[in-house]
Parts: structure tokens; C-alpha cells; sequence
């Protein structure tokens, strides 16, 4: 067991400007959801990302939820859902009450395969939820033309793909909606938080409504001269993101070209270290695509045992683990398909340290002791 400090896996790039930004909101004494960082945050994302709307909320989860609810989904629905992915994705389409059904994934990029989505679409399937995984942006042309052909709406869960872009186009604007993730390990952080953005004025005032328990936020009622009474039409959530939070998010998204040119920059050293390498293949990043690399996975060859290979590299203190999920063979979803690339890429991933911080004696000790853990 190696005694030096830990390589870690993923790692948040915060500092000083984070903590006035907070100190700012603290002063304001306005630290609940739905106030002005958020709106200022929401301003500045939508632009960012190439959408008219953005609503902070709570998580992705949330984010994917709303955005089903504003769809119209309901129980008896179909949506077909890119296979590679954390689960929250499916869990969403459980959450409002329809079915998902997985779509197979290309070997090179892990995105849905278009064919197999098109051939999965019956008379019940309503919409396609198509997953940027790892950041990287799928067909979403090819997925935009099968949605027109079958009169089905297109959503995008772009999770990790702060960032990224297709054909010059930025993630989170080649869809009916968007759901962004800013968890700990996304390329922008507050630790946790969402947003849900669109093109779609309808949707999204729906989604604002129903993100705040069904009535529109408080700050749409500062400064009336009446004493506005909120009533309740239909039922609503409280996911929205505090406002402590969109001050970080705020600080975060200044900081959003340098935290890319930093991944870009360990991807870059990594591809070299390791494409020649017998036993792994790097990620694909594809020429009309840019890449955030929200996680660096390499592929193991079928001959080496891929979980043997990370105890041993993690026995030297760096630490690595399976790529994401392969979520038809998870047990809540029944078990019903067989998709084998996506089963086959789920047992042989492996994801090594990403994050803007990461040193050049850090990622020259990385290669070193992935080189040294493959079998001879």
C-alpha cells in the first residue's frame, strides 16, 4: 500500500473568489432558493450554453423530473433512454410515472446508438432522453430526425457537458430541453445543484412554477404594492437551488474556460501515454465534438481482468473506478433487455483521475502506475 498522498479521482476547483462571492449573498440576507444570484446565474447560463431559458434547481434529478412533467409524461408512456448512464436518468422516468426503455450505445463514444433507438420506438413511446456521456455530446442530429419522423419530443441530459459542443453547437441546446448536473465532480460545482434550460418559453414557465411548490418564486412579488396571496393549482416541489449556491455557481462559471483548458490538457498528456499502450484503448473525442472531459475512461482489453487491474493501481494511491452504468442490468429496471455493448464496456471501463487541478508530477505519476499495474 503506497504511503504517499492520494491521486484522487475527482476533485472541485474553488477558492477565494467562491467565498466572497458567498460573503456577498450572507450580507444581502437573502439565502434561500429562487433569489437574485440565482436569477443573475440563470441570465448567465442560458447565454453560456446557447438556450433563451435557464431555471437553477436542486440537482440534475430534479432538472430531468420537471423537464418529463412539463412534457406531458405520464404512467402507460415509453422514453428511450441512452443505456450508458448514472442512473438518475432512468430513475427520472420511473420518478414521473413511465417506463424507460434502454437503447444500446456506439463502442467509440457511448452516446445512444441512433439505430437502436429507432428501433425500439412502438406506439407508446413518447420522447427520447439521449445522454452526453461523459460530457461528450451523441448523434444529436440523427436523434433530432427520428424524434421528427415519430412525432417525439428530444431531451437532452447533459449532465456533464458543461462546456462541450457539436458541430460548433454548445451542449444543452440540441434539444427540446436540457438538464445540467453541477455535483462535486462536474466540471462546474456548488457541490450539488441543477438546471433545467430550454428554448421553450412554455416549458420552462411550467417548470418554474412547479419547481417552487406550484406558485411562481417570491422574488417575482418584491416591491408590489399589494399584498400579493400565491394560490395553488396544481402540485408542486421544492427544488430549488439556495441562492448561497448560485453565488458559487456564479464565480464557477468565470472560471469555466480555464477548468476546460485544464482537462483538455491532462486528456492530452493521458492520449499520448496510453494510445499506444497494449491492453487499454483511450476515449474517442470526435473531430465535429468538443470534448469537457468530465471523466477520462479507458478501455481494457477483454483479456485482462479490468477489477484486478484498479485494486492495484488503487494499492499504489491513485485511485480509479468503473466507467458508469450500464443501466438495463440494474435490478430496479426488471432486466428485460440485452444490449451488449453497453454490458460488455460496463465490465471492462476505467476511469482514472480527472479534474483542473490535477499537477504534471500527479499525472506523470498516474501513467506511471497504470503502465506498471497491466499484466506483462
Amino acid at each position: 500500500m503506497s504511503t504517499q498522498e492520494p491521486v484522487v479521482l475527482g476533485q472541485p476547483t474553488v477558492g477565494d473568489e467562491e467565498l466572497a462571492a458567498v460573503a456577498e449573498v450572507f450580507r444581502s440576507g437573502w439565502l434561500a432558493g429562487a433569489g437574485p444570484a440565482c436569477r443573475r446565474f440563470e441570465e448567465r447560463f442560458a447565454k453560456t450554453v446557447g438556450t433563451a431559458h435557464a431555471l437553477t434547481t436542486s440537482n440534475c434529478g430534479s432538472a430531468l423530473f420537471l423537464g418529463l412533467r412539463v412534457l406531458g409524461v405520464k404512467p402507460g408512456d415509453e422514453v428511450i433512454v441512452g443505456d450508458y448512464t448514472f442512473p438518475a436518468t432512468g430513475h427520472a422516468v420511473l420518478q414521473a410515472g413511465a417506463t424507460p426503455v434502454f437503447a444500446d450505445i456506439r463502442p467509440d463514444v457511448w452516446s445512444a446508438d441512433p439505430a437502436s433507438i429507432e428501433a425500439l420506438i412502438t406506439p407508446r413511446t413518447v420522447g427520447i432522453l439521449a445522454v452526453d456521456v461523459a460530457g461528450q455530446p451523441g448523434d444529436f442530429d440523427e436523434y433530432r430526425a427520428i424524434a421528427d419522423k415519430h412525432g417525439l419530443w428530444l431531451f437532452e441530459d447533459a449532465a456533464c457537458a458543461a462546456g462541450a459542443t457539436y458541430k460548433t453547437r454548445p451542449a444543452g441546446s440540441l434539444a427540446d430541453l436540457a438538464a445540467f448536473s453541477f455535483h462535486g465532480r462536474k466540471g462546474i460545482t456548488a457541490g450539488e445543484g441543477g438546471a433545467l434550460v430550454s428554448d421553450r418559453e412554455d416549458l420552462m414557465a411550467h417548470a418554474r412554477k412547479l419547481h417552487t411548490y406550484g406558485i411562481e418564486p417570491a422574488i417575482t412579488r418584491e416591491g408590489s404594492g399589494a399584498l400579493p396571496i400565491p394560490e395553488f393549482h396544481e402540485l408542486g416541489y421544492n427544488f430549488r437551488l439556495s441562492d448561497v449556491q448560485a453565488a458559487i455557481m456564479n464565480v464557477q462559471l468565470d472560471r469555466l474556460p480555464d477548468l476546460l483548458s485544464a482537462r483538455r490538457s491532462v486528456a492530452k498528456r493521458y492520449h499520448e501515454a496510453f494510445e499506444n499502450l497494449s491492453g487499454l484503448d483511450v476515449p474517442v473525442e470526435l473531430p465535429d465534438r468538443e470534448h469537457p472531459w468530465q471523466a477520462y475512461i479507458l478501455t481494457v482489453a477483454p483479456e485482462i481482468d479490468r477489477d484486478a487491474l484498479a485494486l492495484r493501481i488503487r494499492e499504489q494511491g491513485v485511485q480509479c473506478n468503473f466507467g458508469t452504468y450500464s443501466s438495463h442490468l440494474q435490478p430496479i429496471y426488471g432486466k428485460k433487455q440485452t444490449l451488449p455493448v453497453s454490458a460488455d464496456l460496463f465490465a471492462r471501463h476505467l476511469a482514472i483521475p480527472m479534474h483542473a487541478n490535477l499537477t504534471d508530477a500527479q499525472v506523470d505519476r498516474v501513467i506511471g502506475t497504470v503502465s506498471a499495474a497491466l499484466p506483462s
